[in-house]
């Protein structure tokens, strides 16, 4: 169990740390290729693209195939695909690969996330989502600091390396005992698909990408306009999220003990107060500071989101790694729209717009939390 765990950790360590490795080298390919804030808000949609194509293949592949085979193919499309980024050689090539990662984190992460939760007992279970999301969060803490190291070091020899570590966790998922296979019940998606609070977890993976997604376009933007290089905004990054670390294994057994409403209505207060911050803020200070904010705020919706996806999927009869895929695809779709509107409404209206309209959407959804809960469907054990 102990070793599962330090290995599906590792994993999404790396997935993670590849997702934000381009946060900081966001000004340079925007000047290298001519790019503009929507030009570089789709650069970092790809990811969220080919992720939101892969979600549903990886979530069904992780049920029926088992979800270890899951994630040893996840890893090496990884692995591929982040050599096809060390190799990029124009902004196509470059989204290309980006898409493909993309594509690959989906299934690696249906896979890897079935993986300990079907071998983890239910009570645990938000626990162990809280570790593994811990690591993933580090990961996506290193990544901006690999980024500017990247620069440094040359992009081709590191992403070469990342390329190498993937092939490496492959060869080490190979030799680690399966999980079993799950069965495929139509019956289970539908209840889960009619179930609110299903579908509340998978909002609560879409909305923080969303709201990543837009801060990881404009801020490195605006800190590159202020004179700030890319090892500088790399460490802003890495500074940001190291509390958030901690935070998630908290996050998981406070979900365990006490129930995933208070500390999603908190996180969401929090969102709403950064969100609007970061629309007034225009000093390179005060936004470095508010990305650390965010990287708290954000990030704390998504151990109790997908906690509350798991549970609502084993009430359901909704087989686990189909649930991690369609959560997959969920936060995808935010990882999608938001660099990409993000960029977009920047360049035609400054980037105060994009910053509170997520600040809306929390909003919304806060005051969504607090309506009285409606009737649930019938759960397969009735």
């Amino acid at each position: 169990m102990r070793r599962l765990v330090v290995l599906v950790s590792s994993i999404v360590f790396v997935d993670a740390l590849l997702f934000t490795a381009l946060t900081p080298l966001v000004p340079e390919f925007a000047a290298q290729f001519g790019l503009s804030k929507s030009g570089a808000g789709l650069l970092l949609g790809a990811f969220g693209a080919g992720a939101l194509l892969g979600g549903i293949p990886g979530g069904l592949a992780a049920a029926r195939f088992g979800p270890k085979h899951a994630v040893v193919w996840g890893l090496v499309l990884l692995g591929i695909s982040s050599l096809a980024l060390a190799l990029a050689e124009s902004a196509l090539t470059l989204g290309l690969a980006r898409f493909v990662q993309g594509f690959s984190s989906t299934v690696t992460w249906a896979g890897a996330l079935a993986w300990a939760t079907s071998t983890a007992p239910r009570a645990q279970r938000g626990q162990m989502i809280g570790t593994a999301f811990g690591a993933a969060v580090a990961g996506a803490v290193v990544g901006p600091m690999f980024g500017g190291i990247a620069e440094a070091v040359g992009i081709r020899a590191s992403f070469t390396a990342v390329a190498l570590i993937a092939f490496t966790f492959a060869g080490l998922s190979v030799l680690a005992t399966a999980a079993p296979t799950e069965p495929l019940e139509l019956a289970g998606l539908r209840r889960a698909l009619r179930d609110r609070r299903f579908l509340g977890g998978l909002w609560l993976n879409t909305l923080p990408a969303l709201l990543f997604g837009t801060l990881v376009v404009l801020a490195p933007l605006a800190l590159s306009d202020a004179g700030w290089t890319t090892l500088a905004i790399g460490a802003a990054f890495f500074a940001a999220g190291a509390v958030e670390v901690v935070i998630n294994p908290v996050l998981g057994r406070i979900t365990d003990r006490r129930g995933r409403r208070l500390p999603i209505r908190v996180a969401l207060v929090a969102s709403i107060a950064v969100a609007a911050a970061l629309a007034v803020s225009s000093e390179p200070v005060a936004i470095a500071v508010l990305i650390g904010a965010a990287a708290i705020a954000f990030g704390s919706l998504y151990t109790p989101g997908m906690a509350l996806t798991s549970h609502r999927a084993d009430s359901t009869g909704l087989a686990q790694g189909l649930a991690f895929g369609i959560m997959n695809s969920a936060w995808a779709l935010g990882a999608l729209v938001g660099p990409s509107l993000g960029g977009a409404l920047g360049d035609a209206r400054g980037d105060a717009v994009p910053y509170l309209l997520g600040a809306v959407l929390c909003a919304l959804t806060l005051a969504a939390t607090l309506r009285p809960a409606g009737r649930e469907v019938r759960t397969h054990e009735a």
